[in-house]
């Protein structure tokens, strides 16, 4: 099992990546960090690796913020009007962690970077 310092390395890919790629697509990879538009660069430069790269990082960014509106919900369900207690300690700070990896993306897309985000950029999604 990789070790915390592993999982929170910023790994810089930018080397890896046509620059003429990056900065055709540097929109795409943007929009790869808002929510459901991440299916505009899966689907629309899917030739782009700059924006596949991005996108793969925005998918994984969108199904933990699903997996966490889940939990938010069968919290209500199980505590009622209660639920704002367990959902303040547990659900939130890790959207709110998500909301700054989205921030961190946009950052690196928007000057034609490839970083990987901590903890989520490891995972592969999208070839």
């Amino acid at each position: 099992m990789a070790d915390f310092n592993e999982l929170t390395k910023i790994e810089d890919r930018t080397a890896e990546f046509d620059p003429a790629d990056a900065q055709q697509n540097k929109a795409m990879g943007i929009l790869a960090y808002i929510g459901p538009l991440v299916l505009v660069p899966i689907f629309g430069a899917k030739e782009s690796k700059f924006a596949r790269f991005h996108a793969n990082q925005g998918l994984v960014l969108l199904i933990a913020n699903a997996a966490l509106s889940i939990l938010r919900w069968l919290f209500g369900l199980i505590f009622g009007w209660l639920s704002w207690i367990p959902s303040l300690l547990l659900v939130w700070p890790f959207q709110i962690f998500c909301v700054v990896l989205c921030v961190l993306g946009i950052v690196a897309a928007a000057k034609g970077q490839c970083k990987e985000l901590p903890i989520v950029g490891k995972i592969k999604i999208l070839k």
